[in-house]
């Protein structure tokens, strides 16, 4: 239901994108956060409390927590659905606790790059409380502008951390190893399968490695960031797309990060457009501002119209 791809070999930028994928809107909001905020876990008692260190772009869901973002680092943050089969958080311990909704916004917060926030994993506990009524599993991609990554996975009570540059794809369930055996099956990863066209995670996450795997050497910045763009375009999933329990789960936003230059791209797919939002001209600014991704009139430069707002969680 979500696909993230990070291109991370190429001479001109780092440069990522995900979709977000999903049965009804996440109902995205767009913030920027500058640093000095005091933050809570929102994980009930016991949460852990922290002083932003790090101004950052973020997409919030429900107005209740962040799914995904760019601090002035360039560090970027996704989370995106896991199975909650597939997904067993830690019990709990002596560790200050965070919800699952802020996992995202607290590592945009503290951390400037992903060895910074792989080393602190174990610092905290992340607890998932029913969101609507319901259990959601997450995992988490990380990238940043030198080229670094890693996927953060809830499992068996503990968090798996795969941490390398070569950790360039993420999609869905199943969980990241038995993604990568699949993937095995497939040319040129070993296998000698052609590339499929399903739209489930595991057909997903094949197909972005396969693409990314021949994206040509980009000669400019334009070409670096599109070449990510075109390919998070490619797993996206259109309207009316069924599967096999008959529900339909289209993709409602594309986003991506420049993590070399500090720019976050975002396009709504029920608008023609892609904006984006400079982080370095916001250094300085104090206040938290906001602005609608979902305003079909968005396009280009868009930094300008974020306006002040008070952030809902």
């Amino acid at each position: 239901m979500c696909t993230r791809i990070f291109w991370n070999d190429n001479p001109v930028a780092k440069t990522v994108a995900r979709c977000m994928d999903w049965a009804v809107s996440d109902e995205s909001e767009l913030w920027y956060v500058p640093a000095g905020q005091q933050r809570s876990g929102d994980a009930g008692d016991g949460s852990h409390t922290w002083v932003s260190q790090h101004a950052n772009v973020v997409v919030s869901m429900w107005g209740i927590g962040t799914v995904d973002g760019l601090n002035d680092a360039g560090l970027a943050a996704h989370a995106l659905y896991l199975d909650p089969t597939d997904v067993s958080f830690p019990a709990p311990d002596q560790r200050p606790a965070v919800a699952h909704t802020m996992w995202v916004q607290y590592l945009l917060d503290n951390f400037a790059t992903v060895a910074e926030a792989v080393a602190a994993v174990e610092g905290i506990r992340i607890v998932a409380p029913l969101l609507r009524g319901e259990s959601f599993g997450v995992h988490i991609a990380l990238e940043d502008s030198t080229g670094d990554s890693a996927i953060i996975e809830p499992i068996d009570g503990r968090m798996v951390v795969h941490h390398g540059s070569e950790f360039t794809v993420m999609a869905n369930s199943p969980t990241l190893d038995q993604q990568l055996d699949n993937l095995s099956r497939y040319r040129p990863f070993g296998g000698e399968l052609p590339p499929p066209g399903d739209i489930t995670s595991q057909d997903r996450f094949v197909r972005a490695s396969y693409f990314l795997h021949y994206l040509p050497e980009p000669t400019s910045l334009d070409e670096a960031v599109a070449g990510v763009v075109q390919l998070i375009a490619n797993v996206s999933v259109p309207y009316g797309a069924p599967y096999a329990d008959g529900g339909v789960y289209p993709t409602w936003w594309r986003s991506a990060a420049d993590l070399t230059n500090r720019t976050y791209f975002f396009g709504s797919t029920r608008s023609p457009g892609i904006f984006w939002i400079d982080v370095p001209s916001l250094a300085g600014t104090t206040e938290i501002l906001r602005l609608d991704p979902r305003d079909t009139s968005l396009v280009g430069d868009e930094t300008s119209r974020l306006e002040p707002a008070a952030l809902r969680y």
